[in-house]
């Protein structure tokens, strides 16, 4: 299938790299198909690039390559919803606000896009009990 993206231009994506979420993502309920494309060969980063919309994508990278602390427990509505059957099933990524300049940067660390890698579905989490929050720098702050 031929896609239009955001940052990639015009591509060709598998049908079955297909990533559905079933109940959308907050603000954005009505999109529930997405793929999840590199941001660059070597890059930590990613792209959750909108199947109908080609305006809508999300920068991302996985938390813990920058959070080595990171660390979440999904509810069992969460697991049943997206089918999990074991750990190994489970891709996480957080969903980046990027700054100019980049170090600036931020990861929302409450709110981690949840992939079952199995069978493709997925879903944003919003974490409760926790303190994380939506901003997180995601560079350490440099001393002057």
């Amino acid at each position: 299938m031929r896609l239009k993206t955001k940052y990639h231009g015009e591509i060709e994506a598998a049908s079955d790299s297909i990533i559905q979420f079933p109940s959308g993502i907050p603000g954005f309920l009505d999109e529930k198909q997405f793929v999840l494309l590199p941001f660059g060969a070597e890059s930590p980063f990613f792209i959750l690039q909108s199947v109908n919309t080609k305006e809508l994508a999300f920068v991302m990278t996985i938390p813990f390559l920058f959070f080595k602390d990171y660390a979440i427990d999904l509810d069992d509505a969460t697991i049943e919803q997206l089918e999990i059957e074991s750990e190994q099933d489970v891709a996480v990524y957080v969903i980046l606000t990027v700054e100019d300049p980049f170090e600036n940067t931020t990861a929302n660390l409450l709110a981690p896009i949840i992939i079952n890698q199995k069978n493709k579905r997925a879903k944003q989490v919003i974490l409760t009990g926790t303190t994380y929050k939506t901003k997180h720098p995601l560079m350490e702050q440099k001393e002057v």
